[in-house]
């Protein structure tokens, strides 16, 4: 532990832990062994002080401001890539590509700061160099992309990727950050967090370091549908880190990235006993409305997926403290870390040893990094086309058309009906079949199955008939399963072809024999990523009829902000906060105060003063709206900026006599609290949120 302290935190790319990695992979950390595999890169992760890192995209502005940021910090860039050019950057070495820069610089990790655009294609260069660690920031990263690079990081044993759609990776211990998390939040500590969320995750760890705990990792997991290191990656790095005395976990709706971590937490304590770490965790989401995605692309959840409520009950079941709100963190975790037989006293001591002048969490930034955070933390985005039935026959028929003796039926599906798709399974990083016996509401969530495939490689002959199997089709007639199998094989190929994220619907067995799909039922979900980023299928999203959506959330879109309107009549507290996560939770977190939220609302990293006020205007349109919660956690986005921004909304925006509420933590928070305070308007300024959230329901309330 001393020589952690001091800085000494290996990356194991270099120095693999025997007692954490498999006798094969001990024995060839590569992608030449029979028995090595993507898993044995986990422990990558373990970045420090002697982490030798690179950028990608080196001399872009983003990546030159945030490298000038990370370097003061501590952390070790020995150098970068921008293809064609060559030299210095920054005074470190400028190279053309980065099959020279491994040979030349030897890094363990590089982060890529390229536009989301160009972000497969990076990723993919830097698995061919081998690099142990990479780390993906760009927001709207096409899934294909994602998907086409994770069937190829699974064929190897060298690289790790972190992201994409995530703030990245940091160890305050080792100061070494590879990513664009808000500094000055930071602590040096003994508590390992990861994070699905990047302003939640940033909201726990100013709990963290206002408690004196400090951080020992934190893991950036993203929001994306696809993630290249997810919770239990995480946690297998935390359980065998000696710097690690307690962990947090922050989840969210979509996905089964939370339960996936319960079952590995049930095995932990049942193998460990008395001496696991205490964990702790939240989970975003409890009241978001159904089938919306909620600022992050991969916040939603598919068929078959469990609701956050139920996550949260099945995280609480395993062992872990579940928290409703991050700024409790803090204390909780001091009161798990004494009831575990840990000296609470000398964990904070120590951590109060090792913070340096850096890591107070009231630093004003300079102008250059607020511009780079802001700038790094890209604008959310609608995500996800949805087609209406009307609209769907067109480009499902080329593909149906292959399959000789199937019908399309105008007419609902009947009871005894099958559910039949292609979709993601995140556990698994891959396109998969997914299949029902029925199509019963009360039962599908627990009845469908994934059975994931190569998405270079389309779905095996043995994947399709297990799918088919598990309909339950054994008796139907040779026709039928045959076309049950040509249906599987034609949307896996329109799945790809034109960049789905589902394709699903019910089908049946008419009189003949011949299988039925029935359009009613029919879900054809495509990733407008792959539009927004390159410009492609633009035949698919030509199809996207605004006018028929809900004018404020269409509006939202031109200023880069997230908003859904929830339809709850009782409903009448607007929200306007930063970050997908952290509004999800605000939502979330007013319903145990007894309110109920209008919307949801996330102003992104462009949060301005612009925005601030578009926002209001947003919000004010709905007549359920009694009162105004402005809930933001200054990481990327600056508290004196917000609170400017409430004042503009002021002066410009009729707010017909409707109080505001302003909670801002975080980065520049008390000059924002002072400027609300002083403003001599219908305003008022909190530092906690459950006071603020009180307040807010006694003026809706009123």
């Amino acid at each position: 532990m001393a020589a952690l302290r001091s800085g000494h935190f290996h990356t194991l790319s270099h120095t693999p832990n025997p007692s954490s990695l498999s006798r094969c992979s001990q024995r060839a950390f590569s992608a030449s062994s029979a028995c090595a595999s993507y898993d044995d890169t986990v422990q990558n992760l373990r970045i420090g002080k002697h982490t030798r890192v690179i950028y990608q995209g080196f001399t872009g502005r983003v990546a030159s401001t945030n490298a000038k940021d990370s370097l003061a910090y501590g952390t070790n860039i020995v150098g970068g890539v921008t293809p064609g050019k060559s030299g210095e950057h920054l005074g470190l070495p400028l190279l053309p590509d980065l099959r020279k820069a491994k040979e030349q610089l030897k890094p363990d990790a590089t982060a890529v700061f390229v536009p989301a655009s160009q972000c497969g294609k990076a990723i993919e260069d830097a698995i061919e160099a081998e690099i142990g660690l990479i780390v993906s920031v760009a927001e709207h990263i096409p899934l294909h992309d994602i998907m086409r690079v994770m069937s190829i990081l699974k064929t190897q044993s060298k690289s790790r990727l972190v992201g994409a759609n995530a703030p990245g990776i940091i160890a305050p211990i080792g100061s070494c950050r590879i990513g664009f998390q808000p500094l000055p939040t930071f602590a040096p500590g003994h508590i390992g967090i990861a994070a699905k969320s990047g302003t939640l995750s940033y909201e726990t760890v100013a709990s963290i370091t206002r408690s004196g705990l400090g951080q020992s990792l934190c893991i950036g997991m993203g929001g994306d549908i696809i993630a290249g290191t997810n919770l239990v990656d995480a946690l297998k790095v935390f359980e065998t880190d000696p710097e690690t005395e307690g962990i947090i976990l922050v989840g969210e709706i979509g996905g089964r990235a939370e339960e996936d971590a319960a079952d590995w937490i049930k095995e932990y304590k049942k193998r460990v006993g008395g001496k696991a770490k205490p964990i702790a965790a939240l989970v975003g989401g409890l009241h978001a409305p159904q089938g919306r995605i909620m600022g992050h692309a991969g916040a939603w959840a598919a068929r078959g997926e469990r609701t956050a409520a139920e996550k949260y009950k099945i995280l609480q079941d395993a062992g872990a403290t579940m928290v409703d709100h991050p700024e409790n963190f803090g204390g909780v975790m001091k009161t798990l870390l004494s009831q575990s037989g840990r000296d609470v006293s000398k964990i904070t001591q120590d951590a109060a040893n090792q913070k340096r002048g850096y890591h107070t969490l009231r630093r004003r930034p300079s102008p250059a990094q607020q511009s780079s955070r802001l700038a790094a933390q890209q604008q959310q985005q609608r995500r996800g086309l949805l087609l209406r039935p009307d609209q769907e026959s067109g480009p499902l028929e080329p593909y149906l058309s292959r399959v000789e003796g199937l019908s399309l039926s105008q007419e609902s599906a009947p009871s005894d009906s099958f559910y039949i798709g292609i979709t993601v399974d995140r556990t698994a990083r891959a396109p998969c079949i997914a299949t029902s016996p029925t199509t019963d509401p009360a039962q599908l969530g627990q009845r469908v199955k994934r059975f994931p495939y190569d998405w270079r490689q389309g779905p095996s002959e043995s994947a399709i008939k297990e799918a088919i199997e598990h309909m339950q089709l054994d008796a139907a007639p040779p026709a039928a399963l045959a076309q049950a199998k040509g249906l599987i094989e034609a949307l896996s190929t329109m799945y790809k072809e034109k960049e789905a994220v589902t394709l699903s619907g019910s089908i049946s067995i008419d009189n003949n024999g011949n299988l039925v799909l029935h359009q009613p039922s029919l879900v054809l979900q495509f990733d407008d990523a792959a539009y927004r980023s390159n410009k492609r299928q633009e035949d698919i999203h030509s199809l996207r009829q605004k006018d028929t959506e809900v004018p404020e959330e269409v509006e939202a879109e031109k200023d880069g902000i997230v908003f859904v309107k929830l339809s709850d009549p009782a409903a009448n507290i607007g929200t306007l906060v930063n970050g997908a996560g952290l509004a999800m939770n605000t939502v979330d977190a007013l319903r145990l105060h007894g309110g109920k939220a209008t919307n949801f609302l996330d102003t992104g990293g462009k949060a301005t003063s612009e925005t601030v006020k578009k926002s209001f205007e947003l919000i004010l349109k709905d007549e359920r709206v009694k009162v105004i919660f402005v809930n933001i956690f200054g990481g990327l986005t600056d508290g004196g900026m917000i609170a400017d921004g409430v004042l503009l909304a002021f002066k410009e925006v009729d707010m017909k006599g409707t109080p505001v509420v302003v909670r801002i933590r975080g980065t520049n928070e008390e000059k924002g609290q002072k400027i609300i305070a002083e403003s001599g308007l219908d305003l008022e300024a909190f530092d906690g949120f459950a006071e603020a959230a009180k307040r807010v329901v006694e003026l809706a309330n009123q």
